[in-house]
């Protein structure tokens, strides 16, 4: 009896087991990770004037911000996070709260060290001290009240003139055929297909 009983749990646990693994893969199948970023070290990141504690690594190609702990990239009309630069990266199904506040013409200021026209003598921060930091920088303000982002001459936008450029980015946004793209995939998607963003979000 005892056999029987163990012979009839084990055959349980052979039938329940790859059907746990295929419900997994389902959902990973239904959303792709992005591809490997590159990367030669620990990113140098900078810190993005007007967009509140939005740092960014202008080494790669694609853009790699750290904002609130975590590491966030758009690939493909979807965004993802991580703690890691590198690895790590999951499906968050909706666009992160800082990403409206980011110029899109960042990468042009980089290059020309200036900022709205004005000189930018933005500082390079090492992964190691921005890990330590970013709290405490957060909490007390320090890029926008201390250092004014290094932006020379340069005082942070009144809030309806802000608001009114987030509105205008999110409008740009959303014409994006690869953003339009992924709205069109997530209307079609089954309920399950939004379980690991909202699972990664928590």
């Amino acid at each position: 009896m005892k056999k029987l009983m163990m012979a009839t749990l084990f055959l349980a646990l052979a039938i329940v087991a790859p059907l746990s693994a295929m419900a997994q893969v389902s959902v990973s199948v239904g959303i792709p990770l992005p591809p490997p970023i590159v990367v030669q070290g620990p990113p140098n990141v900078v810190v993005l004037p007007d967009a509140p504690d939005v740092y960014v690594d202008p080494d790669v190609n694609v853009d790699l911000f750290f904002w609130n702990g975590w590491w966030w990239q758009l690939w493909d009309g979807r965004w993802y996070r991580s703690h890691y630069y590198d690895r790590g990266w999951a499906y968050y199904n909706q666009v992160p709260g800082f990403y409206f506040d980011v110029d899109p013409h960042w990468r042009d200021y980089y290059r020309d060290h200036k900022w709205d026209g004005h000189p930018w003598n933005y500082q390079r921060i090492p992964n190691a001290q921005l890990q330590r930091n970013w709290k405490s920088w957060h909490a007390s303000g320090y890029w926008q009240k201390q250092k004014s982002w290094g932006v020379q001459g340069y005082q942070p936008r009144p809030q309806p003139e802000h608001q009114a450029m987030r509105q205008q980015r999110q409008q740009e946004y959303q014409k994006r055929p690869e953003v339009q793209r992924e709205q069109e995939r997530q209307r079609g998607r089954p309920e399950g297909g939004h379980e690991r963003g909202e699972e990664e979000r928590r």
